[in-house]
């Protein structure tokens, strides 16, 4: 029950949503890329990652100084239905 308390409060912020959909639609993301793509700092783009990876909802590897994120595979099953709503959102 507390995991899935983590999840639901890691899944409510626009932010994290607007990452899920962004990496619903590709393979993977730099940082940079996704910051610019949900119009936030690097910064700020590295926290909501790093919320979204230690509720194991994205995976991240790094490429030099180059850090990439991508969906967890297996997704938690709530976040995978979530994630499905989104990636055919307009908004």
């Amino acid at each position: 029950m507390k995991r899935l308390e983590r999840v639901f409060k890691g899944l409510a912020n626009r932010r994290r949503l607007a990452i899920i959909q962004m990496l619903s639609k590709r393979e993977e993301a730099s940082v940079a890329d996704i910051a610019e793509h949900i119009s936030l700092s690097f910064t700020s783009t590295s926290k909501h990652l790093g919320l979204l990876h230690r509720i194991d909802v994205v995976d991240k590897r790094q490429d030099g100084l180059t850090v990439y994120y991508r969906l967890s595979n297996p997704l938690p099953q709530v976040v995978s239905l979530v994630s499905s709503h989104i990636a055919n959102s307009r908004e």
